[in-house]
């Protein structure tokens, strides 16, 4: 699928966080894991789910169009989002998500731009949430003030935001394959994928003939 040159590559960040910030945007620091709260606490930030990580691999961007072949209309290069593998083995797929996460927010996005989709184990924050009940999980989404984490399953409950990442952490290889294609339908910009670069090519074309 074609590169977007106005979307900034992961990997350009990926020795280390970017020289210069947004205006006003505080330097990145660590997010506690969530704790119990009642029904009338705020929700809490997003964890990280352990130390601090090494950097991401280098992230493997699929190949698109020569800039030769490539639509010169801008609005047609944005109805296709960018897509961006990031090659980790199936338990450090999330890690890589995570890494790919925060340097996306560090390079300028709003944590509600962006949706974090898992087909294996759900992300902590996920798991925490929906300790409250199904409706008041979704209902965050709805608010979209802040970075949303769902099971790829139910992708189809999801809305759309302008940044997809999908942590292929496991699961069931039919259930992952239908979900890549919602996925990439639900990212205005940018669709992330993080996992084994060859299961990732078998899922997304087994995704594109469901």
């Amino acid at each position: 699928m074609p590169l977007i040159p106005e979307e900034p590559q992961i990997h350009e960040s990926a020795q280390g966080p970017r020289a210069t910030a947004a205006a006003g945007r505080p330097a990145s620091t660590p997010r506690p894991v969530p704790g119990p709260r009642t029904a009338a606490s705020p929700r809490p930030g997003r964890p990280v789910p352990g130390p601090a990580r090494a950097a991401a691999p280098r992230p493997h961007p699929v190949p698109g169009p020569s800039p030769a072949t490539a639509p010169e209309n801008r609005s047609d290069q944005r109805s296709t989002p960018q897509l961006q593998l990031i090659p980790a083995p199936v338990d450090g797929a999330l890690d890589a998500a995570e890494e790919a996460l925060d340097l996306l927010l560090e390079s300028g996005r709003a944590p509600g731009e962006v949706l974090v989709l898992t087909t294996g184990d759900p992300h902590p924050w996920a798991t925490h949430e929906l300790t409250f009940g199904e409706a008041a999980y979704w209902a965050q989404q709805d608010t979209g003030d802040d970075v949303f984490f769902a099971d790829a399953a139910a992708v189809e409950k999801a809305t759309a935001r302008p940044v997809v990442i999908v942590a292929v952490n496991g699961g069931d290889d039919t259930a992952a394959a239908k979900a890549l294609p919602s996925a990439m339908a639900r990212a205005g910009a940018l669709l992330v994928v993080c996992g084994d670069p060859q299961r990732v090519t078998a899922l997304l074309g087994a995704g594109a003939g469901v």
